[in-house]
């Protein structure tokens, strides 16, 4: 076990138990007096920290994954298009108002997110490259978005478009173990299947000749990235929206504590990631707003945003 992956797993032992504290009503664990302290921590706050662990985790796997396949530290899991796939199918369940049923929510999200994979593999084809793969993720998630869009203006109800809006902002919040049982299994499947990949990713960064001379077989490798990010993105949206740039933003951060291979970066971005989401939905839960909680979606992508474009000088910078 490496360093950075005991420090991570230190950290989280000391921010679990602060979350479960932490809110608008802070619960005092040596007060007897509190009221109903037992009922809001392990049915309100314990889902809610393991939902964000597995959301993060599972995100911040995939970024890495991607960046070490793509060979491009500003890659990110959207650009797949499997998050916006997943996106849409859940946007078509309040279309339709199956979203009404607790489990057809998540269950539209996971069929969009495979459809998503399955036209990604599809127009990528056996030999498709890497510039291919990239183009055909991109055309996917332009096409998601755009479908999206004409079903959030054909919204057959004011209440349907409110509840789409809301739902596309991300957040992990009211939500319960139903959501927990449903994402961590696949999280964990998706984490796995990444794992495998690791030794082809290094493979990888000596190019794509230099990796086949080394038995790398790229359509297995694309094959496994597909399954293993649509998996941790299709499950993350299906339970909680869209929750942008942790799989950009973990990546940056462990690269520096690591050997940079992406095999040895995957496990400490998962962990990382379960980090950043947790202690992200921690500050939206305590902010002191007038019109309610803030969503995880827009706390992230306020951070992500600035780090995108902090990124993007430095690299300009390095060409210069």
């Amino acid at each position: 076990m490496t360093r950075p992956i005991i420090l991570l797993l230190a950290a989280l032992a000391v921010a679990v138990p602060l979350s479960l504290l932490a809110g608008r009503v802070w619960i005092d664990p040596f007060d007897p007096q509190t009221r109903n302290a037992a009922v809001i921590v392990l049915q309100l706050r314990l889902p809610r920290a393991a939902l964000a662990l597995v959301v993060g985790a599972g995100l911040g796997s995939a970024g890495a994954a991607m960046q070490g396949y793509l060979r491009n530290p500003l890659a990110d899991p959207g650009l797949f298009g499997i998050a916006p796939g997943a996106a849409l199918g859940a946007v078509l369940s309040f279309w339709t108002g199956y979203a009404a049923s607790a489990w057809l929510l998540p269950v539209f999200a996971l069929i969009g997110a495979g459809g998503a994979m399955a036209l990604l593999a599809l127009i990528a084809g056996r030999d498709g490259g890497i510039a291919l793969f990239t183009l055909a993720g991109l055309m996917i998630a332009s096409l998601a978005g755009a479908l999206m869009s004409l079903a959030i203006s054909l919204s057959p109800t004011p209440f349907a478009m409110s509840e789409i809006v809301t739902w596309l902002m991300g957040a992990i919040a009211d939500r319960s173990w139903r959501e927990v049982w449903i994402a961590t299994p696949l999280t964990l499947l998706g984490i796995g299947l990444l794992a495998v990949t690791g030794r082809s990713l290094d493979a990888l960064t000596l190019g794509e000749a230099a990796a086949r001379s080394m038995s790398v077989e790229p359509r297995k490798l694309q094959a496994l990235l597909i399954a293993g990010i649509g998996l941790t993105v299709g499950a993350s949206v299906a339970v909680a929206g869209i929750i942008g740039f942790v799989g950009l933003i973990v990546p940056h951060l462990m690269r520096p504590f690591t050997d940079r291979r992406p095999s040895s970066l995957l496990i400490p971005s998962a962990l990382a990631g379960a980090l950043l989401v947790l202690i992200a939905d921690c500050l939206c839960r305590i902010l002191p707003l007038a019109g309610g909680e803030l969503r995880l979606g827009i706390a992230l992508s306020l951070i992500g945003a600035p780090f995108f474009l902090h990124l993007l000088f430095k690299m300009r910078r390095g060409l210069a």
